[in-house]
């Protein structure tokens, strides 16, 4: 796995992106050979060719994106994967209609559109299924050995077992718990602790991970040691935890760790530039939406009685209370018999416009008022209310650390793990936020607003 904007990314993806960038330029370089009755080099490098091409190659790998297909890349079905090729080319042939409206000179010629929409189809298809079958074996997959007992080694091994587009594999556990042969998450047991020597002469791992099921439990530091200067990589569980999983572990984490981390907290720097840039989009995203928000108030007015916004206090950065603005989704009078409570999924309390409003998130555009009055940020946290607050700070560590930071419309928690309404995903979104804190940047920023979109427009994520 790489890191790109402080995201670990796996090779196998970033190698599949590249390829396909390659393949579908040249598929319609390719076109403009089999097509143009001029010069096809006069049309490339005089004519915007390159301009235009690289339009249409930006327009079908946002595509592709938008499908899954670089965050599940594995090929289950040849015919939905003909589908998804189908739909992301007619989106770049309706792309082009647009295109030609606003400037002619930068569609493609349509016989151009055509000869390379059909190569590239065709391109992508071979490509897509020998990468799946072959490709993925040799590229980015990255062995570890799980050494130690921590429940945290298993949690890992699951999830690399449910995500086998990460490009990793776990060659098997070295475990005094359990005996030779006893099947774990993703793999085998391989030996107790004092075969770890032996373990990794047979089995060859890139990696070592190492957590312990108890601290008072002997740690092979000789023997790690020996592997360190033999060229090994050794790994700590919660680091490793953290890269393959997206999110720090708030079980294992001990405050030492916190203390004297070089990278956890946001840096003053970066928060002067991000209240900056917030303003600057919450001023652009107020203009821009003001249509949409005029239409969604006048469809929240019509559907049923009550205030077109909601006002909410939530709790913002070091802990200070503000009221949160968001179109009204629900019933006016949706907590008078229950008090605060989480919203659940199919939530009878939800409007019929609320429910649609929900999915496509229009209901939290008023929220960059908030934005720009200080009280918010693009991305961040979700902020949550007082009463939640005072609960969830006295059963999860670290929850009230969350607060150094302002709260944002979305997150990485909100990207990467459905809506939340009970005490483990609570903590599992804590895991997420604190990742977020941690390696807090403007790459990341644009990294989680760019997935956000994505998840705008296929209605992902909404309760």
């Amino acid at each position: 796995m790489i890191r790109l904007f402080k995201v670990f990314i796996p090779v196998g993806t970033l190698t599949l992106l590249v390829s396909e960038i390659v393949l579908v330029t040249s598929a319609f370089v390719l076109a403009t050979y089999l097509n143009l009755d001029v010069d096809p080099a006069v049309f490339l490098l005089y004519d915007g060719g390159g301009v235009r091409i690289t339009l249409v190659v930006l327009t079908i790998l946002i595509g592709l994106h938008f499908h899954d297909l670089y965050s599940q890349y594995r090929v289950k079905s040849r015919i939905v994967l003909i589908q998804q090729l189908s739909l992301v080319m007619g989106v770049a042939f309706l792309t082009q209609g647009v295109i030609a409206y606003i400037d002619a000179n930068l569609r493609v010629p349509i016989r151009v559109m055509l000869t390379g929409s059909a190569i590239a189809v065709a391109a992508i298809f071979l490509w897509r299924m020998f990468f799946s079958a072959y490709a993925l074996q040799v590229v980015g997959l990255d062995r570890m050995l799980l050494v130690g007992g921590s429940p945290l080694l298993e949690e890992i091994g699951r999830h690399v077992v449910e995500h086998p587009e990460l490009g990793l594999e776990v060659s098997g556990y070295v475990d005094d718990r359990h005996d030779t042969g006893t099947l774990l998450a993703g793999a085998k047991v391989l030996g107790p602790m004092e075969s770890l020597r032996e373990v990794v002469r047979a089995t060859q791992p890139d990696r070592i991970v190492v957590g312990m099921f108890e601290r008072r439990n002997r740690m092979p530091v000789g023997e790690l040691l020996e592997l360190r200067f033999s060229g090994y990589i050794v790994e700590e569980v919660a680091n490793t935890y953290e890269r393959v999983c997206g999110r720090v572990c708030v079980k294992e984490i001990r405050p030492s760790q916190l203390i004297f981390s070089g990278e956890l907290g946001p840096r003053p720097q970066n928060l002067v530039y991000q209240r900056l840039t917030n303003a600057a989009a919450a001023v652009i995203g107020i203009i821009v939406g003001l249509p949409l928000m005029l239409i969604t108030a006048l469809a929240v007015r019509l559907s049923s009685a009550g205030p077109i916004l909601y006002r909410q206090v939530r709790v913002g950065l070091d802990n200070q209370p503000f009221t949160l603005y968001k179109f009204r989704s629900m019933r006016a009078d949706a907590e008078s018999g229950t008090g605060a409570v989480w919203a659940q999924k199919d939530d009878p309390r939800v409007t019929r416009v609320g429910r649609i409003i929900r999915k496509i998130r229009f209901d939290e555009l008023p929220q960059l008022f908030n934005v720009l009055k200080g009280e918010m940020s693009i991305v961040g946290p979700r902020p949550e209310r007082p009463e939640f607050v005072r609960a969830l700070s006295e059963k999860i560590p670290y929850y009230r650390q969350r607060h150094c930071v302002r709260p944002g419309i979305t997150g990485w928690a909100q990207i990467n793990y459905k809506y939340g309404d009970t005490l483990e995903d609570t903590i599992t979104k804590l895991e997420y936020d604190l990742y977020y804190i941690k390696n807090m940047s403007m790459s990341l920023d644009n990294y989680i607003i760019f997935h956000t979109l994505k998840a705008m427009l296929l209605s992902r994520g909404a309760q």
